[in-house]
């Protein structure tokens, strides 16, 4: 590789940059954020969850759910009820108004992916769609994504230690 040429990393984040700011314009007619369909989608892929392992899913912290519960329970898209079998916890639904946004909200991002990869050929996008799998059942075999030890050869970073050197 030369100096100037983009390396594989650089070209996934370049494409995943790209996917995330066409996602974001498919949000817009919704006036969803990412973070509110984020958590309408594992609700509408899960059903009911607890906000703990809503929380889980989203992999943010219990009061950041909380904050996008209370986001989607003002719009009508969400509700809280006490769990019947617990009740210090809370589980967290869509609301049919909220069931008909994911499904909505999915076909846009749908339509929106297959303009994206409608520039690669059938055997191009299966090679791709296998290669993606790949790579998201080695991370989670890692464990919960963490990454592999690096690659002979791989530059390791140097821990930050908040001080500056020369």
């Amino acid at each position: 590789m030369t100096d100037g040429e983009e390396t594989l990393g650089e070209a996934f984040w370049a494409v995943a940059r790209l996917i995330r700011s066409r996602s974001k314009q498919a949000l817009a007619p919704w006036d969803v954020t990412p973070s509110q369909f984020r958590a309408v989608a594992v609700l509408a892929r899960h059903g009911v969850l607890r906000l703990s392992a809503l929380a889980e899913h989203l992999r943010i912290a219990p009061r950041s759910a909380t904050e996008v519960v209370d986001d989607l329970e003002g719009r009508g898209l969400a509700a809280r009820n006490p769990d019947p079998a617990d009740r210090r916890a809370t589980l967290v639904g869509l609301t049919p108004e909220g069931a008909d946004l994911a499904r909505e909200i999915r076909a846009a991002r749908h339509a929106e992916s297959e303009s994206l990869f409608a520039e690669l050929d059938e055997r191009d996008r299966a090679d791709l769609a296998r290669i993606l799998r790949r790579l998201r059942a080695a991370a989670a075999g890692a464990g919960d994504g963490a990454a592999a030890p690096p690659a002979r050869g791989d530059v390791q970073p140097r821990a930050r230690t908040g001080t500056s050197t020369p």
